[in-house]
């Protein structure tokens, strides 16, 4: 049973980092600790940002 519980939970961590879940936890950890008086982005606007930083970020090639 342990090794199956086990095996679920390595399945499960893996696709909360394969699919980008687990970003945003340590993103509001990481905010929390740097900015502990300041709201916590909901998901909605932390993917927002997470965009537009994205879109402005320079391409590292021409095209």
């Amino acid at each position: 049973m342990t090794v199956v519980r086990r095996a679920v939970g390595v399945l499960l961590w893996y696709a909360r980092e394969l699919t980008g879940e687990a970003e945003y936890d340590r993103y509001c950890d990481r905010h929390r600790r740097h900015h502990p008086h300041a709201p916590v982005p909901t998901r909605r606007e932390y993917q927002r940002m997470r965009t537009l930083w994205r879109e402005g970020e320079s391409p590292g090639r021409c095209c």
